[in-house]
């Protein structure tokens, strides 16, 4: 009951928190001038201010802080490192955001926050030798945080689907709690719940028509948790199972990222486009000119990611290889027949995405 308790209260406490931060955080915005202004690779049709994602990045780190007063009581080097590479992300966003970032420059600062979390999260041995894990865990986070900046497209759309993960991500680490790995469940626990609570908080002032957008920083930070809590969740799972198979789970988990980056990249090079400038082709904005509504467009979205964490949460309580090997296949084939289905969609190509 005390642990029930615990949970439903930094949840409702990182709801309100961002909640009540985010009108500040927007007039702050507005007085900073960071604007995001319409152009041709855009959806919104007015000047909208951004700083979203430092108002959520508030919002969490006061409940981290709460946590460790109250439950963790003790800050150690995981939690230390965790943030310190999440503060960087959120410090090379906003300058990305306000001034525009080389593309390098962004990288680095994307790699660094990687580095800092793998070391200090003793996950540099985690698939076998150091040169092999380190390289695959930055490439899954750096690629995941580029995934979701991208996926950032539509108002409410990563803030909504973001929290949904994250509580499948509690439900992960509840169901893989045992005597002997108490610290690391409630370590994720917390930081799911926390970060569901948060981005919740923040959906009625984001969803269309959005007040405020997360900007760069937001959508990156949503990147850098998802990114680390799958990995943290992975080796959680892997351990509990004794079974490296159950690294498939984050996988599945953050299809749809995968899927909507993986859509976007192949069309674009397919057309002689360039992948990395921003434009209205993502598998959102697909949606949404096929059904002529933003709204609804983001309530698919969130079905889509429901399902997605319903499923996975069936088949871990099966416990049955053979099942997860299907449930992922099954999924891999829905995305290709739905992104081919995608890819008929008339799209906007703005100037700036076409080759020189």
């Amino acid at each position: 009951m005390n642990s029930v308790y615990i949970c439903f209260t930094v949840f409702i406490l990182s709801f309100l928190s961002v909640y009540s931060i985010t009108p500040i955080i927007r007039r702050f915005a507005f007085h900073t001038c960071f604007i995001d202004n319409p152009d041709a690779r855009k959806v919104h049709e007015k000047a909208t201010p951004l700083m979203g994602g430092l108002a959520v990045f508030a919002g969490f780190l006061i409940l981290i802080g709460y946590t460790i007063i109250t439950r963790l009581q003790s800050l150690n080097l995981a939690i230390i490192g965790y943030l310190t590479g999440a503060l960087i992300i959120i410090g090379v966003g906003l300058i990305d955001d306000k001034y525009g970032l080389n593309p390098l420059k962004k990288l680095l600062g994307q790699t660094l926050s990687c580095l800092i979390f793998i070391f200090t999260n003793d996950l540099v041995s985690l698939l076998g030798p150091f040169y092999i894990t380190v390289p695959v865990l930055v490439f899954w986070m750096v690629g995941l945080m580029n995934a979701l900046n991208f996926l950032d497209n539509m108002d409410g759309i990563i803030t909504g689907m973001s929290g949904i993960l994250a509580l499948g991500f509690y439900a992960f680490s509840f169901m893989s709690k045992t005597g002997s790995n108490a610290f690391q469940v409630n370590f994720i626990s917390l930081l799911s719940l926390i970060f569901a609570g948060s981005v919740f908080g923040f959906l009625p002032y984001n969803f269309n028509p959005a007040r405020i957008f997360l900007g760069d920083a937001g959508s990156m930070f949503i990147g850098y948790f998802l990114s680390t809590m799958g990995i943290l969740v992975g080796r959680l799972t892997v351990i509990t199972k004794h079974n490296q198979l159950y690294y498939l789970f984050p996988i599945l988990l953050l299809s749809y990222a995968i899927f909507d980056i993986s859509l976007v990249s192949i069309t674009r090079k397919r057309d002689g486009r360039r992948i990395s400038q921003g434009g209205r082709d993502h598998s959102t904005h697909r949606i949404g000119t096929a059904i002529g509504s933003a709204k609804i467009t983001a309530f698919i979205i969130y079905l889509i990611n429901i399902i997605i964490v319903l499923v996975s949460i069936i088949v871990y309580k099966m416990e049955s290889d053979s099942l997860l090997i299907i449930s992922v296949i099954i999924f891999a084939f829905f995305f290709i027949f739905f992104g081919k289905k995608l890819d008929q969609v008339p799209i906007v190509i703005p100037d700036s995405q076409l080759r020189n």
